[in-house]
């Protein structure tokens, strides 16, 4: 398979590529040679307008994901004679788009997932919102898109939440997504880098993922479609990833599973679940509990939530930063596994649990896999979590809302 970088090695905060946004970027993805006559991204340029018809604050027991936004938004308009144009934060509403647009036709389109607590104090925080730049600058570089200055846009978003920060709720369980999201906009029909984009930002309050406590889902494991190729695009946050995905979930909701389970190759190798990442833990006969994941292979997107869960794993293993919980005898391996593995653990009593790793669920567990006409089944805790997730999932929630504080992978954005 091809082999893509390692996620850490998403950067694009050298000197070079701060001045003119193109020095990691790949020569063929390249638009615009580095020019300094281009304008770059800067957050102090910003400009912005307030509404004068502030909405209604929903109901948080209403709360249904992606349904209702913020007041404002951030747009930045980017053109390959100029650069980046002025940010500018301004009330949500709908944009302004040739039907020309290459994003229309073409899919030049990517987008990005992250969130922002409020902790008891009421300090607002970002989790790791570096690796959402990262992974944003790898994308565009992939569809030909430009890159940007990462911490410049860090800033902007801190800007637009800070105008919007009463929409960020103040209940535990709660906080506000934030979508960042980047298009090809040029105004021609022509299969060509486009010379127009857009980046955009949008935000919406989120509930809890399970609001009643983990429930454990059903995957099916889909062998009729393929997620992703070597050299493809599955490594990167592109739109173009999602669409053909729909009629995999839509065929295992039909089966009576909740979700897909992406299965690869011949031999049926474990991918991704649904639009998260997977994990597999397994116990070995010397009493080491295994923790897996497939590696980044290039057809495995890089997810900060499933970096945030081997950072923690192997930090604790290491003895570095112990978390409560878990095991001492823990290994953890990016390794590929295939769905035989699985079913020869689950019937041997080795396989330990299963789940998936993403921003909306943080740690969603799995108690069975429809995998060729028959059901493995997977054991879980009586809460629904397994041994391993169960202690990962509280470190990282603690994180996440200021509870474990200070910590690095927080941001602060208001006090």
């Amino acid at each position: 398979m091809l082999r893509s970088l390692p996620f850490s090695s998403y950067r694009t905060s050298s000197g070079i590529a701060r001045k003119c946004g193109h020095a990691d970027r790949p020569t063929w993805a390249r638009q615009t040679r580095c020019n300094s006559t281009l304008a770059n991204l800067e957050a102090s340029r910003v400009q912005i307008e307030l509404t004068n018809k502030p909405k209604s604050r929903p109901d948080l027991v209403d709360l249904k994901f992606g349904k209702y936004f913020t007041d404002h938004m951030l747009t930045i308009p980017w053109k390959a004679e100029s650069g980046w144009g002025t940010p500018k934060i301004h009330p949500y509403g709908p944009l302004s788009i040739e039907p020309s647009a290459s994003v229309f036709h073409y899919a030049p389109c990517l987008f990005e997932g992250l969130k922002a607590y409020r902790d008891e104090k009421g300090r607002v925080t970002l989790f790791r919102p570096d690796m959402n730049m990262k992974r944003m600058n790898s994308s565009a570089a992939r569809v030909a898109l430009p890159t940007f200055n990462d911490d410049a846009l860090v800033e902007l978003i801190k800007q637009l939440i800070r105008v919007d920060n009463d929409w960020v709720p103040n209940k535990a369980g709660y906080s506000l997504y934030i979508r960042p999201t980047f298009i090809g906009s040029q105004p021609a029909i022509g299969i060509a880098p486009s010379s127009e984009a857009l980046l955009f930002v949008i935000c919406c309050p989120v509930g809890p993922y399970f609001p009643k406590g983990f429930k454990p889902v059903a995957l099916y494991g889909t062998t009729e479609y393929t997620r992703a190729a070597a050299g493809g695009i599955g490594a990167f946050k592109l739109g173009a990833n999602y669409a053909p995905g729909l009629v995999a979930q839509k065929m295992a909701e039909e089966k009576g599973y909740v979700q897909n389970l992406w299965l690869h190759g011949p031999e049926h190798h474990v991918t991704e679940v649904g639009t998260m990442n997977a994990f597999a833990v397994f116990k070995h006969p010397d009493g080491v509990t295994e923790l897996a994941t497939p590696p980044l292979d290039g057809i495995i997107l890089p997810g900060v939530t499933r970096d945030s869960v081997l950072t923690l794993a192997r930090d604790h293993a290491l003895g570095k930063a112990k978390v409560p919980g878990l095991t001492d005898k823990l290994k953890v391996s990016e390794r590929p596994f295939t769905m035989r593995e699985i079913k020869e653990a689950a019937e041997a009593g080795t396989l330990v649990e299963f789940f998936g790793t993403g921003t909306a669920a943080v740690i969603s567990p799995v108690d069975r896999i429809g995998y060729l006409g028959e059901d493995i089944h997977i054991p879980t805790g009586p809460d629904g979590m397994g041994p391993i997730s169960r202690g990962i999932w509280q470190q990282m929630v603690g994180i996440q809302t200021g509870a474990i504080s200070p910590h690095p992978w927080s941001v602060v954005v208001m006090e």
